[in-house]
């Protein structure tokens, strides 16, 4: 692993990309979390003035502004992983299939992760509803309001003067020695995969309902804001499954001060970044990318595109005028297909017409205190 102390890689591609293919991964998460209460689809948003804005036929936002009654998709991963978590150290060789199973099967453990907001807060919510205690670390700079939406569900906060990646080795570490905690991090590293691997799982439900809501409509480009990239393999490992006719170009968005996988397709080995500088992006602050995504994300990947602040917060209030309530990480996924489509010679590679159908996944709700 190489360290920057940051990048200045705005863009990166990979023009074999798509004719890499994974193993199918199938949909084993979508019973369980549909016994969470609330579970519904999430809107898949047609938006056709933002179309003619980029000059391509059809855009659909894919809104997890409320998923399960969180501003963020991250429960998806959260819930199918303290499943399999749960139900292995209880003694099952299979996941529970509903929450009632579930709780039957939790023993007295508190749930420990590391958190920039919305997977902490899914972790405190799924503790809640099973009943368990939850230990939430977050780093430098975490908002009141994000503090404030982890406790309102019951979980304790510790909160650090570091950066994300040291954050989650302090959760991590923290466990030691306490074998009544259990660690579900939404990122992997050499030793700690397999719960990862679960998240990963979790978040494909999101790619099988937008495949069901386009139906037999093509899909030309997918963009993914990206933080470690676990949501980004999710999508490589849907696209890109070998049983598909049809597979679109993947492209990865991420806060210029934070571009750990466009640095990283860039040199092809990882590259992680300092991410001390604040960005309003506070899902995307991450300076390694996960262990288990790098393969797909180095092998499958079409390209990365770096966005500032300004350029996602306007994305941002654009979408929210087409009433898309997206937040600063929803918005980036705009902003990087601005920034990808601008120049013609990456529109040309990542395939785009006007006669192209574009999905933009929009990660998260809008936050008042954002809304600058």
């Amino acid at each position: 692993m190489t360290t920057a102390s940051g990048s200045t890689v705005r863009w990166a591609s990979h023009e074999g990309a798509r004719y890499w293919t994974s193993a199918p991964v199938g949909v084993r998460a979508h019973a369980f979390q549909a016994s969470l209460p609330g579970y519904q689809q999430t809107p898949l948003v047609e938006l056709p003035d933002l179309a003619a804005e980029l000059g391509v036929a059809t855009v659909f936002v894919k809104d997890e502004s409320n998923r399960l009654g969180l501003p963020a998709f991250k429960i998806l991963g959260a819930s199918w992983a303290m499943n399999w978590a749960l139900s292995e150290r209880s003694g099952f060789d299979a996941p529970a299939t509903s929450l009632t199973e579930l709780r039957e099967r939790s023993g007295q453990v508190t749930l420990v992760t590391a958190t920039d907001g919305n997977h902490g807060r899914a972790v405190a919510r799924m503790a809640a509803l099973l009943g368990l205690a939850a230990r939430i670390y977050v780093p430098a700079g975490t908002t009141k309001e994000t503090v404030d939406a982890i406790t309102s569900e019951g979980a304790d906060v510790v909160q650090t003067d570091l950066i994300y990646d040291e954050v989650v080795w302090a959760a991590a570490t923290s466990t030691a020695g306490h074998p009544d905690d259990l660690l579900i991090q939404d990122t992997a590293w050499r030793g700690y995969e397999q719960v990862p691997g679960w998240i990963v799982e979790g978040y494909g439900t999101l790619f099988h309902e937008i495949c069901v809501q386009v139906g037999k409509r093509a899909t030309h480009l997918v963009a993914v804001p990206t933080g470690v990239g676990s949501l980004l393999q999710a999508a490589l490992q849907h696209y890109r499954d070998s049983a598909l006719d049809q597979r679109p170009a993947l492209l990865a968005v991420e806060p210029i001060t934070a571009a750990c996988v466009t640095a990283s397709l860039a040199a092809g080995m990882p590259i992680s970044i300092d991410t001390s500088e604040p960005t309003i992006m506070a899902g995307l602050n991450c300076g390694s990318v996960s262990t288990i995504a790098w393969p797909a994300i180095r092998d499958g990947l079409d390209a990365s595109v770096t966005v500032t602040d300004e350029q996602a917060r306007v994305a941002m209030h654009r979408l929210n005028e087409l009433e898309v309530p997206a937040g600063p990480c929803g918005g980036a996924s705009l902003a990087g297909v601005r920034e990808a489509l601008s120049d013609s010679g990456r529109r040309a590679l990542l395939s785009i017409t006007a006669d192209s159908a574009l999905v933009l996944i929009s990660t998260d709700g809008s936050v008042a205190d954002h809304l600058v």
